[in-house]
C-alpha cells in the first residue's frame, strides 16, 4: 500500500529568503511546473523557487516551440501551479511577443502575471537591449529573473540550441549582458547552455544569484524541466538533464497492466473496488429484476 509522503513545514520562500542562500553560498534549489499536480510535487519536494516555464508548451501543451503558447495560456497555467505550491517562490516566463515591442507592453504583461496569474515575479529573456523593460517592470514593484545565454525564444536567430559563449568574444558578450541586468535591477540571472568555466565566471562577477541550466556547478543554484527531470518528456533530452525518477516508463506501465486487467475482468475487483446496497436490499433488487423484461 502506498504511503502519503511526509510533508515538512516550511516557512513561506521570499526574495529575502533566496538572498539569504546565496549570501550563505547555499545553492538555491529551482524546478518548473506546468500544472496543480506539479506543483504540489515542487511545494513537497524543498524547492526553494518554482519557475512556471514557457517550456511547458512544448513538454505539457505537445507545441513544436515554446514561442507558440500566449499570455492567457501562461497565467492559466500559473494559476493551477500557484494552487499547489504554496511555499516556494514562483516566477512565470513572460512568453514570446508579450514584451519585445516595447517597456510598457511588458509592464501590462507583467502586472496581468501578478494580478491573474498569482506569481510573485516574472522572467524574461536577453541582455543589454531589455534593460530598459526591466526597469520599467521593476519601478512598480515586480521582481525580475533574467536569462541569458541559450535563450530558447530566440533559439531560430541562434541557429537552434546550441551552446553560447563558447568563444572568448562571446563570454565577454554574455558578461556584459550580466552586468547590465544586474544593473537594471534583476533579482537573480538564468544562465543557459553556457560553458562551465564562462558561467563560473559570471557568477563571481556578479552580486546577484545566478541560476544555471546546461552552465556547471558553479552558479549560485540550478534549474530544470520538471518533465525532463521525470523522465516524462521524451522527444528532446538535452545533454544538461540528469533524470532523476523515470515517471514516464511507469506509467506506462501502470496503464499497461490497467489495459490488461481490464480485458481479462480482473478490475474491478468485487468488494475491493465496488460498493455494496444496503442491508436488505439487495434480496428486494434482485426480486424486482424477475419482474423486468429485456426490451428487443
Amino acid at each position: 500500500m502506498l504511503r502519503r509522503h511526509p510533508v515538512i513545514a516550511r516557512k513561506k520562500v521570499t526574495l529575502h529568503t533566496l538572498r539569504k542562500l546565496y549570501e550563505k553560498n547555499e545553492p538555491i534549489a529551482v524546478m518548473t511546473a506546468h500544472d496543480y499536480p506539479s506543483g504540489v510535487f515542487v511545494e513537497r519536494s524543498g524547492i526553494d523557487l518554482c519557475l512556471v516555464g514557457d517550456s511547458l508548451a512544448m513538454v505539457a501543451l505537445g507545441y513544436e516551440s515554446t514561442n507558440q503558447i500566449s499570455l492567457d495560456e501562461m497565467i492559466h497555467h500559473s494559476r493551477a501551479v500557484a494552487r499547489g505550491c504554496k511555499t516556494p517562490f514562483i516566477v512565470a516566463d513572460l512568453p514570446f511577443g508579450t514584451y519585445e515591442r516595447n517597456p510598457e507592453q511588458a509592464l501590462d504583461s507583467a502586472i496581468r502575471f501578478i494580478r491573474e496569474g498569482n506569481v510573485e515575479a516574472v522572467k524574461l529573456e536577453g541582455g543589454v537591449e531589455m534593460t530598459d523593460t526591466i526597469k520599467k517592470i521593476t519601478s512598480v514593484g515586480i521582481p525580475v529573473l533574467g536569462h541569458i545565454g541559450l535563450t530558447p525564444q530566440r533559439q531560430t536567430a541562434l541557429g537552434g540550441f546550441r551552446v553560447q559563449g563558447k568563444t572568448a568574444d562571446k563570454a565577454g558578450l554574455l558578461l556584459e549582458d550580466a552586468l547590465a541586468l544586474q544593473s537594471a535591477g534583476c533579482f537573480a540571472i538564468v544562465l543557459e547552455a553556457i560553458p562551465e568555466p564562462v558561467a563560473t565566471f559570471i557568477t563571481q562577477q556578479l552580486n546577484i544569484p545566478t541560476i544555471g541550466i546546461g552552465a556547471g556547478p558553479g552558479c549560485s543554484g540550478q534549474v530544470l524541466v520538471q518533465l525532463d527531470a521525470l523522465g516524462v518528456y521524451d522527444k528532446l533530452t538535452p545533454k544538461f538533464c540528469k533524470v532523476y525518477a523515470d515517471v514516464g516508463k511507469m506509467s506506462i506501465a501502470g496503464l499497461e497492466n490497467y489495459v490488461k486487467d481490464v480485458k481479462a475482468r480482473t478490475f474491478p475487483a468485487s468488494g475491493a473496488n465496488t460498493y455494496q446496497m444496503e442491508k436488505g436490499e439487495l434480496e428486494k433488487f434482485q426480486e424486482w429484476t424477475r419482474t423486468i423484461r429485456k426490451q428487443e
